[in-house]
């Protein structure tokens, strides 16, 4: 039932869901609870009435398991990297258990330079949680790289349900009219970090925007 629930969710990305991820499907349904958060210190919020309009935060650097693909449709990317990273997370690693969940899993994302549309390739990654921080498992996937991410300073703003490429480019425009002209911020780059599993329709993600170093 399981299985097929999340059938259904990854035909809803265009995406066929084999049948070897049963395993790594019910590991994360058990272990779903027990999720750490990447660190970070906030840094400032603005809102009104006591909402937070957006926040600037600092990320430490730390290491990540990360994947790169170059699908016809975000949807579909993120889906098969973060399949990849399922059977990372739950057993295919060099010390063969399961490592458990951080959040959020973040996917890097590239403009034209129109900026009208996405580009294809799509980084997707995943947090090591802190006990393996020093000494991560080696991915069985070769398509899985542990990279060490520099320091990170973005700013912040929270929004919920599917994320698309038409969603995605609405977000980035509704909060660049919020945040106004900034030199100080990347342009063609953002993060979309998500924060729960594509089964849940309303899901919590926000758009990073990335501040120069």
């Amino acid at each position: 039932r399981l299985f097929a629930h999340w059938e259904a969710v990854a035909s809803t990305h265009r995406v066929s869901l084999p049948r070897d991820m049963a395993g790594p499907i019910a590991q994360m349904a058990r272990h779903r609870h027990a999720r750490e958060p990447v660190p970070y210190v906030s840094l400032s919020q603005h809102g009104k009435c006591e909402e937070a309009a957006y926040e600037e935060r600092q990320y430490p650097a730390g290491k990540w398991a990360c994947v790169t693909m170059g699908e016809p449709m975000y949807e579909q990317s993120i889906s098969l990297s973060f399949m990849k990273l399922m059977r990372y997370i739950c057993k295919e690693n060099s010390v063969g258990c399961h490592l458990g969940m951080t959040v959020p899993v973040l996917n890097e994302i590239h403009l034209t330079k129109e900026g009208t549309e996405l580009e294809r390739e799509v980084l997707t990654a995943y947090y090591l949680p802190g006990e393996f921080q020093q000494n991560p498992p080696v991915p069985t996937d070769p398509d899985i790289h542990i990279t060490e991410r520099a320091p990170l300073r973005v700013i912040t703003r929270v929004f919920y349900g599917m994320t698309t490429e038409e969603t995605i480019l609405r977000e980035i425009n509704v909060f660049w009219e919020l945040l106004g002209p900034r030199e100080a911020v990347l342009r063609g780059t953002y993060i979309v970090a998500s924060y729960e599993n594509p089964s849940i329709p309303q899901r919590r993600n926000e758009i990073w925007f990335i501040c120069q170093p």
